[in-house]
């Protein structure tokens, strides 16, 4: 019955197909299968491949060797970036936009038109698109944008997802995978965390008291003690039989809800932890990354054995920066990602900067770091191209850069560029290091945080002070003031939402006013 429901599922995803073009300059036989693996709050310490110039205690804590294998295989992206929570990456990541220009700043509530955005005393957060992405113009709250899925699709690619969704609340067509191109759909859905993470518990779907968040399509696995990190990999590879069985590219959105909250320990690796002496909640979390790390050597093994792993892609990446905070992890908070200060929230290199393997045999030399900063609106160009997609017709303007000629050896560097981050809202009740009504700007080693509570500016020299404990603004107030000024005119450029003061109903100004 299950797969019957799949297949019924289909036909969404065929008719917006329908409505996109694109030119490919390759015949589908040709065109490299592509895996997007992505792992939702996962620090760039989380596991034993160092990101860094050395090895860290962290990376010695954690076992993965799947990932380590990757990384053998393709390369490092010493400087990867993304945002500070989970749905504004994700939107950056299938439509090639920054959030700057999409205007989804924050985590979107699985139920339509709820802001997430916490209360506060002295501002009032920005009016941003609380329902997320959407294929279909006119769903107020959204931004509407061509997603990376449906163009893979008409290029011949069988399009797969697998896990996390979370691109838009329910009730709009971005809650549906379907209606994003995709054509096959297991377990996502409009929530961007599971009800557990336990089969014994359904993964969520308690009879008669359902939640939002139960993990949905996976009633073959329930009270078979089958952890949802599994049950998601188990079908994710199904789900390839058929394409390398019939020869068709395809294109594979793993997406774990591993390593979110809440935390529940994997008992297939718990006692190695509390051996090392961790406490429950860090022993569990680091349970929850080794099974993630499960799934990529399995996905390894299985491409190995059909035959497929010569032509297929692989991107690594987690969603944020790691969770750091006071009661959801153990032991001191703002520490789980050292030497990168903060975690998931703030705009310190912490919340923002990601671990990022890329694997494409032939092209990426095996073993290599790449030391170029790059962020996640650039997968898509970079996936596009990849498929041999050329020119495609889509309705939003992209901020990504391609970065075939970077990882194809083709040039050394893509030229100097700012990166932004912009999160005028409130996310939590805890108000922590840049978590809270921040904007951020990168260009080469600099960065500048602006908090747009209080006007306060903080420079820092990335390459030369990675745990940002220095702050270098009256120092070099020239150069704060360059980056205020690039941050301010393109916040006014994309007409990004801006928070305002409660205590005279006037928007915050500009950095750079």
């Amino acid at each position: 019955m299950m797969r019957f429901i799949r297949m019924t599922r289909v036909l969404p995803a065929l008719l917006l197909c329908l409505s996109t073009s694109a030119q490919s300059s390759k015949s589908p036989a040709s065109r490299p299968n592509i895996i997007m693996f992505v792992v939702d709050d996962m620090g760039w310490q989380d596991c034993s491949v160092p990101f860094w110039t050395e090895a860290t205690p962290l990376n010695r804590r954690y076992r993965t060797p799947g990932m380590e294998r990757l990384a053998a295989e393709g390369a490092r992206m010493t400087r990867a970036y993304a945002s500070s929570v989970c749905t504004p990456s994700r939107v950056s990541m299938i439509t090639g936009m920054n959030p700057t220009r999409h205007h989804v700043v924050n985590w979107t509530s699985p139920f339509r038109d709820r802001n997430t955005d916490g209360p506060d005393s002295e501002m009032q957060p920005a009016v941003w698109n609380h329902n997320g992405m959407s294929p279909v113009a006119g769903v107020p709250g959204t931004v509407h944008a061509t997603p990376l899925p449906a163009l893979l699709n008409e290029a011949g690619y069988q399009t797969i997802h697998v896990g996390k969704a979370h691109w838009g609340s329910s009730g709009t067509p971005g809650s549906n995978p379907l209606a994003l191109g995709f054509q096959v759909n297991i377990a996502g859905h409009s929530a961007g965390h599971p009800q557990s993470y336990r089969s014994e518990d359904n993964y969520g779907n308690v009879p008669m008291k359902p939640t939002i968040q139960a993990v949905p399509d996976l009633q073959a696995y329930h009270g078979t003690g089958t952890f949802l990190t599994e049950a998601l990999t188990k079908e994710a590879l199904r789900s390839l039989e058929a394409p390398i069985r019939n020869g068709q590219p395809f294109f594979l959105h793993l997406s774990h809800y591993a390593v979110h909250t809440p935390i529940m320990s994997d008992p297939r690796y718990l006692q190695r932890y509390l051996d090392m002496g961790l406490d429950s909640t860090e022993a569990a979390y680091a349970t929850l990354v080794e099974g993630m790390d499960k799934s990529v050597g399995d996905l390894l093994d299985f491409l190995k054995a059909k035959g497929a792993d010569r032509n297929t892609i692989i991107f690594f990446m987690s969603d944020n920066g790691g969770l750091s905070l006071q009661g959801l992890r153990g032991g001191q908070p703002h520490t789980h990602n050292l030497p990168l200060r903060a975690g998931k929230g703030s705009l310190y290199e912490g919340g923002i900067r990601n671990p990022m393997l890329i694997r494409w045999p032939g092209v990426i030399k095996p073993g290599s770091a790449v030391e170029i900063p790059v962020s996640v609106e650039d997968l898509f160009p970079t996936i596009l191209d990849m498929a041999g997609i050329k020119q495609p017709k889509i309705i939003q303007t992209v901020d990504g850069k391609n970065l075939v000629p970077l990882l194809s050896g083709r040039v050394k560097d893509l030229g100097e560029r700012p990166f932004f981050w912009h999160f005028p809202v409130k996310w939590t009740s805890q108000d922590g290091p840049a978590i809270n009504f921040f904007s951020a700007v990168s260009l080469g080693d600099w960065k500048l945080i602006v908090s747009l509570r209080t006007g306060k500016k903080e420079l820092y020299n990335i390459r030369k002070d990675i745990g940002e404990t220095q702050d270098l603004a009256g120092q070099y107030p020239d150069k704060a003031r360059e980056l205020s000024v690039l941050l301010g005119e393109r916040l006014k450029q994309m007409k990004t939402p801006m928070p305002g003061f409660k205590s005279t109903g006037r928007p915050v100004p500009y950095p750079h006013e």
